[in-house]
């Protein structure tokens, strides 16, 4: 039995090098367990190629943290047309990984940059045209704040506006609370082109900002996949 983790995937390099990162922490949590990496577009290898080469009983999980048209539409597509291409293989896909809390990674990084007293966050996440993914994304949000008891703005990444106009009022958000400096949480597996995005819209508005990491390889998201895959009864019989 094979797990294959699907990540979206992207033009930016440092995500196919951060995903491979997420990869091989896999690995290391579920030895024994042949683990693949493909992507539902824009990175090699794609998920239908790497489903073409696969046989038997395979469990795929989706490396996003919004639940919105990739997990519910694009990445079942895919997985039907490889299906059909080849008979050979027969795969479960897993709810995303967004299911289980992503909050002790976002504290972490916001630690690992120095986040303290005085400083708000903007939190970063994919925007969805389904209404139930954002709702999830602003309780993630709400989730944030009352571990770290301070003001949280949710900024969806791909609505930025033309001009950075999401940003601009977002930073005016925090500051009327008072908020001393802006800390950049990005719930992204990886930093990418939408971060370096806001990053430079932060820029323009000369206001002091910490940029934490990217969630990446950190143990809560390893510890979700695992989960996802014993949850899959193919993946423990």
């Amino acid at each position: 039995m094979t797990l294959v983790l699907a990540a979206h995937g992207s033009r930016d390099p440092r995500f196919d090098v951060t995903a491979r990162r997420v990869a091989d922490a896999v690995r290391m949590a579920l030895p024994g367990v042949r683990v693949e990496l493909a992507y539902l577009d824009l990175t090699a290898p794609l998920l239908g190629d790497v489903l073409s080469e696969l046989s038997g009983e395979v469990v795929v999980v989706p490396l996003l943290f919004g639940d919105g048209y990739h997990s519910k539409v694009d990445l079942p597509a895919l997985i039907d047309a490889a299906v059909v291409a080849n008979p050979s293989v027969r795969v479960t896909q897993t709810p995303i990984v967004g299911r289980y809390s992503p909050i002790p990674a976002l504290v972490d990084r916001l630690d690992e940059a120095g986040f303290g007293a005085g400083d708000g966050v903007l939190m970063l996440a994919v925007g969805s045209s389904d209404a139930g993914s954002d709702d999830s994304i602003y309780e993630r949000g709400r989730e944030l704040s009352g571990v770290l008891g301070c003001e949280v703005q949710t900024l969806f990444a791909t609505r930025l506006g033309r001009d950075g106009d999401a940003v601009r009022l977002a930073v005016d958000a925090l500051q009327s609370r008072g908020v001393q400096r802006v800390a950049v949480s990005p719930l992204f597996l990886s930093a990418g082109l939408l971060t370096d995005r806001v990053e430079r819209f932060l820029d323009a508005l000369d206001v002091p900002v910490v940029v934490a990491g990217p969630i990446a390889e950190h143990p809560s998201l390893v510890s979700a996949v695992t989960r996802m895959w014993a949850a899959v009864p193919v993946a423990v019989g």
